[in-house]
Formats: C-alpha cells, structure tokens, sequence
C-alpha cells in the first residue's frame, strides 16, 4: 500500500479509503471487525464512514473496533448532514446540528477526535458562513483534524474556499464525489478546481455500485435478484439497470476486461486502478460487504496500467463536454 498527501496538507493517508457505509447493514458486525483488521494488515490507514449510515451503527461499529488499536495511527473520516432524527434541528448544515452532530459522532466512534470532518452534501437552508465558521471553531477546539466536502458542484465548492481564505478559516482539504470510469463529469469542473487549488478527491462508489466489478457484461437481460442494481432499481438508488444498460457501458466494460486480460488482474482491479491513476485523485473509497470482496479490492495495489492502457480507458468513457467545456 502506498501513501499520498490528502491535497496540501501534511496528512498521509492510503491509496485506498475504506468505506463503513456496510457496516451494520449488509455486514455483520463480526465480519466488519474482520474486513477492518485485514484492511489495517494490508496498510491502509484510511476508513471513511458518516453519521447516517444506519443511523450511527456504523460510527458505533467502527468506534468498538478503534479502541483496540493504536488511534494515531488511523485516519478516520466521517460525515454530517443527513437526518439523525425526527426534529426541525436534526439535520442539515447549521451551527446547531453540527455542534451536536460532532459531539454524537465522537461518542459513538470512541474517539477525542476526528481526522477528517466533511459534510455529507450542500444545505441550501444554511448560509455558508454559519457552516464554515462552525467548522473552524472545532479545528480550533481540537475535535476535528481536517475538513472536507461530498457531492458539491463547482460553485459550491469555489466559493467555500474562497470565504475560507478571505476570513482565515480552515478550508476544505478534500471532496468525496462520485467518480468512475461510467461517471466523470466532475472531469469538467470539479477536477480543475482541486487541482487548481490543492483540494484531495476521495471518490465514492469507484465501482458504481458493481457495475465495475466484473459481474455485468453485454448480452445480460438485467440484473441479478438481491444485487445492489437490482436493489437500486427497487428503491429508486441511482444505478439503476435502466440507466446504465446502454452501449456507452457495454463499451467500458468490454475494455476493462480486455485489459484485465492483458494485466493479469481482474476487471475490479483495472477499474480501481485506473481511478487511482486519474489526476488529482488521492484514494478512491471501496465499499465491500465480504472478507472476499476486500481481498479482490485489494489486489488494485502495486502495480499500474502503462499509459497505453489508460488511454484507451480513457477514451472509450470519455463524454463530450457541453458549451462551455467544450471550448
């Protein structure tokens, strides 16, 4: 496993982030503290979880797991935002929530701090200010160690940082976007301005939910009953078959697995490591549910595709930018 700076900062975290969204609904808690002592075996030293995943059990999963170890030297992230209860005030970005969403979380993770404090999505009810002078205020306090931002569009995110440097506030050090290789519009905007101003992209669903695993392929019908495709198209999730199954994917699947051939590895590990290898991105977020999806996750480490292979990624997932990308 190897090691990359979290934007501009000094932190070092590992090239892969282990995501706890599972912990407590897919996984049981015994296979949780497996899938996290081999992740810890491996090198990683990155875990991301938030406050919502099954209403503070994954927190309380990962916290009864923490304790045993040696703190410092883990880099544990989580998140706010989302509801965490039926009141006007349990939710959302304001001074309020999070003072008592930080306190909730550092209890449930057994923790006296956080490494990486993000919120969970933009609070349109909230002014930005309250939001980020609040965030600062815990850096100073010493619960919170650094500050990060998920799903933010472009201006969101631009004049977040900018307020932070106007006001001599702690500024965002990274985003957590959903990035793939089936989904790379934040290619356009988000990516420049990380890279512009040294911000770390931490991407979610790497794998779009097993839509990159390996499993689906041309000619399949639909998906398999159980399998998160299946489930989203239940619940309404947004990987749903009938917004995927079209030829753009059929094309990135088919040459994912013609370079996994080449490779040697598998078609999980070539589209991890391609994510790994895009610009300005510094540990994509797995999330697994089995020992045995941890160790195929795993196996993206250690080794790179050659240009020649990237390019070829690239260009059969490429989308062509709308004005004014375009120009």
């Amino acid at each position: 496993m190897q090691y990359r700076s979290l934007g501009k900062t000094g932190l070092r975290v590992s090239e892969l982030c282990l995501g706890a969204m599972t912990f407590g609904r897919e996984t049981i808690e015994r296979t949780s503290y497996q899938i996290l002592d081999r992740f810890l075996a491996a090198g990683g030293n990155f875990i991301d979880t938030a406050d919502v995943y099954s209403q503070g059990l994954s927190e309380t999963i990962l916290g009864s797991w923490l304790k045993q170890q040696k703190r410092d030297d883990l880099v544990i992230a989580t998140k706010i935002r989302f509801p965490m209860g039926d009141g006007p005030n349990d939710y959302g970005l304001s001074r309020k929530h999070i003072l008592a969403g930080v306190d909730a979380s550092l209890k449930r993770l057994e923790t006296d701090y956080i490494d990486l404090y993000q919120v969970h999505r933009w609070d349109p009810d909230t002014p930005l200010e309250e939001t980020l002078s609040t965030l600062n205020d815990l850096v100073r306090a010493g619960k919170v160690r650094y500050l990060g931002c998920s799903n933010f569009k472009g201006w969101h995110l631009q004049k977040a940082i900018d307020l932070c440097r106007a006001n001599r506030w702690e500024p965002f050090s990274s985003l957590q976007p959903l990035y793939n290789l089936l989904d790379r519009v934040i290619e356009w905007e988000l990516v420049p301005i990380c890279q512009n101003e040294g911000v770390a992209i931490i991407p979610w669903s790497p794998l779009r939910g097993g839509w990159l695993s390996g499993r689906y392929q041309r000619g399949m019908a639909g998906p398999e009953k159980g399998s998160r495709v299946h489930t989203a198209g239940e619940k309404g999730w947004s990987e749903t078959w009938e917004v995927y199954a079209n030829e753009r994917t059929w094309g990135i699947i088919d040459e994912m697995f013609a370079v996994a051939r080449e490779v040697g590895k598998e078609p999980v590990q070539v589209a991890l490591r391609w994510l790994m290898q895009r610009p300005g991105v510094t540990a994509p977020i797995i999330g697994v549910r089995t020992m045995a999806h941890l160790e195929s996750n795993l196996g993206s480490v250690g080794w790179e595709l050659d240009p020649t292979q990237m390019q070829r990624l690239d260009q059969v997932s490429d989308l062509r930018p709308p004005y004014p990308y375009d120009f």
